[in-house]
């Protein structure tokens, strides 16, 4: 019987979710037989699959196709090795909020995301870059790992990398902005609940692109809508061409499980409700009997009471005759004076609310001039942001889309922060904001007014305004958590082959020099697929700090000193804190490697705790 043994954790297994590889096991589960040691044997699946599986080899096939969509799609499967690093110094309620604002290149985040919030997000809303020609501020020119992010925050150079430059001669606009989009759109539907959906604002230039790309990405058939949002209603005062009031923003769900959900009704839509027959059922208005579709079944003549005949509208009735007849007993259908014309009666008290409307107007949703109003409210008369979406548009989404008590809304351009402002409001769901620390242009007058406030970065201002609207809201849903994308904790083997001696000994302590505790277990957490909003508490044991991560999920010891003295107390330690938690899966305890003052106490540890049920022990 082989003794127990504590694994070393690697910096692969501190990579984001495979995506590849899970898409293969879920294949191979499947197919088995279309497996071989080779890997997977395409004939046999083609076979399988039947006249399903003819593969379309040839270049002409309709769909959205440009330079570079191959790489960006393996950039969507390629796993980060990053981490994000937790900010309490910057946060609001950090013990008690689930909300999360995370700077960072989106795109590694969302891969980062993935192990903990897959399937879990209720509501996406995103407002992209607009791709202008002229500051286009996402490259198309990715690496591994976080060089992304690196060279954003002027951590890292790159010759001849262009940031903010997408001249009109390059002939590549759309090329660019799809390349920017694809691989995050992919990224961000895992993360939709099955009953989720996502809104895209975008405008007239890269709309019918966008369209495309989302039926692609979340299949045609979950196309809710395109919504037309009145965003103005100030006349531009340009001579020669149309001034431009509106935005796209396309609606996708992520499956048919998706309910679409009535607004709230006003005044307004009811005022065309009386009951001036003094109606049982109360107020209603008069409704069209006619078929919007010809119906040929539904084609016969109506005989009146007194005997007149009403001939059928040209497509048809709405109902069968069996059940016009019935509405007709119930008086929920009655006839004209003269008895040429059949009405129908729609009651108010049979409406579940207001069907949504495509398009959007000011007067219900809001303009990005009421959207810059309250965030002038917000920072009491400056505003340090020149386009805003205001939060009525936003809840709007919220409404329509379902979002109930505990769901959580994602927004990865969060900008002035829009989206929490709206979660704030509704004191019901729960936000995940991701924003590029990218720094303010101080020579337009927001950036000038941001520079006022103490604010350099668009991360700066959505932190900031998000501390203020947090101000007396309701303890459930108040406050946020700050994290910052940066590499992994764990040290990456980079020998030094002209010094092998001296890399050996530098590599000894796998953690990189300088990060705290908590920046360890923040990574234990999103790497072992937690919530980053679950409790972490902390006991002292025999003189270490032991730490329980969402009621014994997960147990860390990430003291630099365990003697074969300590084992048995810490141990001992864990397990009288396990059996008080009784966590419902398998539980995981985590160790500082270089910690052990040799292999039989690092063995002994692993001995006492696989006894007692814990057979998850690891390294770092």
């Amino acid at each position: 019987m082989s003794k127990p043994a504590i694994d070393l954790v690697t910096l692969q297994d501190g990579e984001s979710a495979n995506i590849v590889n899970e898409n293969i096991e879920q294949l191979k589960s499947i197919f088995p037989e279309a497996f071989g040691e080779g890997g997977v044997n395409f004939d046999t699946l083609r076979q399988l699959l039947g006249d399903a599986g003819a593969v379309d080899e040839g270049e002409e096939r309709y769909g959205l196709s440009w330079h570079g969509k191959k790489k960006a799609r393996q950039i969507a499967l390629t796993p980060s090795t990053g981490t994000l690093l937790p900010c309490p110094e910057e946060s609001v309620d950090w013990d008690t909020t689930k909300n999360l604002i995370i700077e960072g290149d989106n795109l590694e985040v969302l891969k980062l995301l993935q192990k903990s919030y897959a399937g879990k997000v209720k509501m996406i809303f995103i407002d992209p870059p607009y791709n202008t020609g002229n500051e286009f501020i996402y490259p198309d020119n990715f690496q591994d790992n976080l060089d992304t992010y690196l060279q954003y925050t002027g951590q890292k150079d790159r010759d001849g990398l262009k940031v903010s430059s997408n001249t009109e001669g390059s002939g590549r606009f759309h090329t660019n902005w799809l390349n920017m989009m694809y691989p995050r759109l992919k990224l961000s539907k895992s993360l939709l609940q099955n009953d989720g959906a996502i809104f895209i604002s975008i405008d007239d230039s890269e709309a019918p692109r966008l369209r495309m790309l989302c039926d692609e990405v979340f299949g045609e058939e979950n196309f809710i809508t395109n919504i037309i949002w009145q965003h103005s209603v100030q006349p531009k005062g340009y001579s020669g061409i149309f001034s431009v009031h509106h935005n796209h923003i396309l609606m996708y769900r992520k499956s048919e499980d998706f309910e679409l959900m009535s607004l709230e009704r006003t005044d307004e839509d009811n005022k065309a409700y009386s009951n001036q027959d003094n109606d049982p059922k109360g107020d209603w208005r008069t409704g069209d009997v006619r078929n919007a579709l010809y119906r040929k079944n539904l084609k016969y003549p109506i005989t009146t009471p007194s005997g007149k005949i009403i001939n059928p509208p040209d497509n048809g009735w709405r109902w069968s005759k069996e059940t016009l007849s019935s509405k007709i007993a119930t008086g929920e259908i009655f006839f004209s004076e003269d008895e040429t014309r059949i009405i129908r009666k729609i009651y108010l008290a049979d409406l579940d609310g207001r069907t949504p409307e495509t398009i959007w107007f000011a007067k219900d949703s809001g303009t990005t001039r009421s959207g810059v109003k309250e965030l002038k409210a917000t920072f009491e008369g400056e505003v340090p942001f020149d386009t805003v979406k205001p939060t009525e548009l936003i809840k709007r989404m919220m409404k329509v889309s379902g979002v109930n008590a505990g769901d959580i809304v994602l927004d990865f351009f969060a900008g002035s922060g829009t989206t929490g402002a709206a979660v704030f409001d509704t004191e019901q769901s729960r936000f995940i904001l991701v924003q590029l620390p990218e720094e303010i242009d101080d020579s337009k007058p927001h950036g000038i007014t941001a520079r006022k406030l103490g604010l350099s970065k668009i991360s700066d201002v959505t932190k900031e305004r998000l501390k203020r609207c947090s101000v007396n809201k309701s303890p459930s849903n108040a406050g946020f958590k700050v994290f910052k994308l940066s590499s992994s904790n764990i040290r990456a083997w980079n020998p030094d082959r002209t010094d092998l001696e001296q890399t050996l000994l530098s590599h000894q302590e796998h953690l990189i020099e300088g990060r705290t505790e908590q920046d360890v277990l923040y990574e234990l957490l999103i790497k072992r697929g937690i919530d980053l909003a679950v409790p972490i508490e902390s006991r002292n044991v025999s003189g270490k700090e032991v730490y329980s991560i969402g009621y014994g999920v997960l147990f860390a010891c990430l003291d630099e000193s365990i003697t074969q003295a300590d084992v048995e107390n810490i141990a001992q330690g864990i397990l009288k804190w396990y059996g008080e938690l009784s966590p419902s899966s398998d539980t995981h305890v985590f160790f500082r490697d270089s910690a052990f003052s040799d292999d039989i106490a690092k063995t002994n540890m692993a001995a006492i705790l696989e006894q007692n049920g814990i057979t998850h022990v690891r390294s770092l």
